[in-house]
């Protein structure tokens, strides 16, 4: 991660593919924030609009159980697992609303101890259900550049069965226009990959002037979200691949 803990901002892609039963592939440009929760309780970044409306907002309400203090539930939840050595930053990256509204698809609490090593990856989905799931990634093997697994469990398109599970691989590269990262989520099954998503960009410091100049480069991003997974799923039904009726969400929220 960043070695200083300042508000980031990131432009770049969404790549999405599926590759069963028919083959669908779509990339986007977008942007999405990074942002070091812990230093943000106790410093508020300036560019940052929190927990009211402007053109670009983070709201805490938006992740977790819903409640006022979003990293107050992080630590709750990693506490419950058994992690109490989550006592460095937090970096949630995330969408921001725009003009008040967002999905977040999924976000990644990226959850550091004291000396920058990872101690756990929070993975937040979001389906257009209104509902959320949590996977939590922690363990030995645990680091940027590394496969992580998780047993699906979660009911996230109506085009795709809970079987199989994920394969994440959290990247970070430096050079000399800033820093890049890349999230990338595999879904696979017995026969091998089924969908294969990422999101990648390149990090710069949150500030007024890069706020806008994300805004006005992309002003419907967050609309823009919901509409095109509801184009895409149309694309994917008019192909054809069999509608999944959506199940009770899981028992547990957090899946390790």
């Amino acid at each position: 991660m960043t070695s200083r803990a300042v508000a980031q901002i990131a432009t770049g892609v969404v790549r999405h593919r599926r590759l069963r039963p028919v083959d669908n592939a779509f990339e986007y440009r977008t942007y999405f924030l990074m942002l070091p929760m812990r230093r943000l309780r106790d410093e508020p970044c300036p560019a940052l609009t929190r927990n009211r409306f402007g053109l670009l907002a983070f709201h805490d309400r938006d992740h977790g159980d819903g409640r006022s203090d979003a990293l107050a539930w992080l630590d709750e939840l990693l506490g419950a697992e058994g992690i109490h050595d989550a006592d460095g930053e937090v970096w949630l990256q995330t969408y921001p609303r725009v003009l008040g509204y967002v999905f977040k698809p999924v976000s990644f609490w990226h959850c550091e101890r004291a000396d920058g090593s990872l101690a756990a990856i929070v993975a937040e989905v979001n389906n257009t259900f209104g509902e959320r799931h949590c996977y939590l990634l922690a363990g030995e093997h645990l680091a940027y550049g590394h496969d992580l697994q998780a047993r699906k469990v979660f009911h996230v398109s109506p085009f795709s069965q809970i079987v199989g599970g994920y394969r994440f691989r959290f990247m970070r590269s430096a050079s000399p226009d800033g820093e890049r990262c890349v999230a990338r989520i595999d879904h696979e099954d017995a026969d091998g990959a089924l969908l294969q998503t990422s999101l990648s960009g390149r990090l710069a410091p949150l500030t007024p002037a890069s706020a806008r100049a994300a805004f006005f480069g992309m002003p419907m991003m967050s609309f823009g979200v919901i509409a095109r997974i509801h184009w895409q799923a149309l694309r994917v039904w008019a192909k054809r691949v069999p509608y999944v009726k959506k199940p009770a969400p899981p028992d547990s929220f957090v899946t390790r």
